[in-house]
């Protein structure tokens, strides 16, 4: 395995991880990873014992060990794993928030714990902040914005927010601009590297971690950062959500200005409005309108658009217009989850499925949407997703936890070896999030109530004569193309029989063996000959050479010993 140390070049930061875990009570794991002790010498071949690198490794100060051992009698292990990824800093932040997103592989109170993490920092020093918007821009700041607002609306890991009036053609325009921090690619690439490190060195040493997919939840946070690294991708988002909203009631998303925006920079309109709860509280909004509202937006977005806002919490939604027909501003559009059609339909069936009650329609839906990573036994897989939709499916649509639902049935899943795929997941977490919040405006929420119209609607929609012409012409035109196709290819098959060309290939997998054994046997009928014959030739001889009766005895013991393998490797 390549070193950690390589991989990552940087000790400092070995150590600060190695502290951490200590003075949280992960001592004996940072022992088992080979971070601190005896240990790294396996860990860290490369690192020579006496190295100071290598001492500063080994040893947390006492006053870590023992507030370790204190914590670990004292708090819940969620909340150490938590409070481990606040100490270690953004990229551990975010990747806390990916594994809050995976109930399939985590438990409830894991999940909870997780989601409490914030992605909040000290904001940079203005003079940062004009740097990197002149370099990335190519332009001074007074050239492109008429007043920028030197304190940050927000701040957060990759980068922050301020408000500014943008120069435009149509006049001064009021705008966001989103700035990424300097040097957070470097930051971010680093820990990368690590994460990806420490996972396989997680897997290595700890056997009992592949219950929790180590390697599979970094290259998740891997797609998922790197992804918001790149603000040029987050105003493409903004864009393609306005079009699928245009004219839609309740939906707003930013415009972006791109002669203000780059990879590093991002400039948006100033989406009116407030917060969720202050306006529920100061402003006259009503908590059952913006939760249905928000309901319905969320379920457009998934099943009819195939294109979605991963991560809707309250900090990300601004509530504006009629107290009685509200408009919901989604900003903050980097992270994002995509549907193909198959996939939408598929997770179509699993909700229409739960609506009518139907325990088996629920397992097979959820069958469709995984991949199999070995041998279902279905009926003990139907039996299992039917116990655990029990608890949901019967109840009055309105008791119907939906988030708790969709939660144990990914366990279940997960438990026969059924995989999720990744957008799948980010489905769940945007339906838990949504229910989440639209629940504590409007405890009486009923998530498939305001959705089965909109299901049924889908549904129509799937079987309309239009979208039945449409996939049989596609079929015709298939058709179409394979029959055009076989003549020629035909054509070419006989071609090659007549002038000799054609060849055919065979593959048995149980051929090597075969020829493997035969070999075998060959030679040991060649050695047994052998020997049999010099020691006939030796025996006839006038000396009666005891050489032949040896030769004789010899052959005729690799005989049965050849017998006897052959027999023990049919038994096996």
């Amino acid at each position: 395995m390549v070193s950690i140390v390589n991989a990552v070049r940087d000790l400092g930061r070995l150590r600060q991880i190695y502290v951490v875990l200590v003075r949280h009570g992960f001592g004996e794991l940072a022992q088992r990873l080979g971070l601190g002790g005896r240990g790294r010498a396996q860990a860290l071949p490369e690192l020579p014992a006496g190295n100071e690198a290598s001492d500063a490794l080994v040893e947390a100060p006492e006053d870590d060990t023992k507030r370790g051992e204190e914590e670990r009698r004292r708090i819940s292990l969620p909340e150490r794993v938590r409070l481990v990824c606040m100490d270690l800093g953004p990229s551990f932040v975010k990747l806390g928030q990916i594994a809050s997103t995976r109930p399939d592989v985590l438990p409830n109170d894991w999940i909870l714990e997780l989601k409490k993490l914030q992605d909040e920092v000290n904001p940079l020093p203005w003079s940062d902040i004009k740097g990197a918007v002149e370099a990335s821009l190519g332009a001074p700041i007074e050239d492109v914005y008429e007043g920028f607002e030197e304190k940050p609306l927000a701040a957060a890991s990759i980068g922050q927010v301020h408000r500014a009036v943008l120069k435009h053609a149509d006049g001064p325009q009021e705008v966001v601009v989103k700035v990424q921090r300097p040097g957070v690619r470097t930051t971010v690439a680093r820990d990368l590297e690590l994460l990806h490190a420490l996972a396989k060195l997680i897997e290595r040493t700890i056997p009992e971690s592949a219950l929790y997919q180590p390697s599979a939840l970094v290259d998740q946070f891997d797609r998922a950062i790197t992804s918001e690294l790149d603000f040029a991708l987050e105003a493409e988002h903004a864009e393609k959500f306005a079009r699928n909203f245009a004219g839609h009631p309740h939906a707003r998303f930013p415009r972006v200005y791109r002669e203000a925006s780059s990879k590093t920079v991002l400039t948006l309109e100033l989406l009116p409005g407030g917060k969720v709860y202050d306006e529920i509280r100061h402003h006259g909004h009503k908590g059952p309108a913006i939760a249905q509202a928000a309901v319905g937006i969320v379920v457009k977005m998934i099943f009819e658009d195939g294109f979605f806002h991963a991560d809707p919490h309250p900090g990300n939604i601004l509530i504006s217009g009629d107290p009685d027909s509200p408009t919901i501003g989604l900003i903050d559009l980097g992270m994002v989850g995509r549907l193909s059609p198959e996939m939408r339909d598929k997770t179509l069936d699993l909700m229409i499925a739960a609506v009518r009650q139907d325990h088996l329609g629920v397992a097979d839906a959820l069958y469709a949407i995984g991949t199999p990573t070995k041998k279902i036994d279905m009926r003990a897989y139907r039996a299992e997703v039917s116990l655990l939709a029990e608890k949901y499916v019967g109840r009055p649509l309105k008791e119907i936890d939906v988030a708790a639902m969709i939660s144990d049935l990914m366990r279940g899943a997960a438990k026969y070896g059924i995989e999720i795929p990744p957008d799948f997941l980010l489905v769940g977490k945007a339906i838990m999030t949504i229910e989440g919040v639209g629940k504590e405006i409007d405890p009486d929420l009923d998530v498939f109530g305001v959705a089965r119209p909109l299901f049924l609607d889908l549904l129509r929609k799937r079987y309309s004569p239009e979208r039945i012409g449409m996939e049989l012409w596609r079929g015709v035109e298939r058709l179409s193309g394979a029959a055009y196709d076989m003549p020629q290819q035909l054509r070419e098959i006989f071609d090659d029989l007549r002038l000799g060309r054609l060849t055919l290939r065979t593959t048995d997998p149980t051929l090597p063996r075969t020829v493997d054994r035969l070999g075998r046997r060959l030679f040991a009928g060649l050695v047994v000959a052998t020997f049999v014959f010099a020691g006939t030739w030796l025996l006839q001889t006038d000396r009666k050479d005891p050489l032949g009766i040896t030769l004789l005895v010899f052959g005729v013991l690799v005989m049965f010993g050849h017998v006897v393998l052959d027999v023990l490797r049919h038994l096996r």
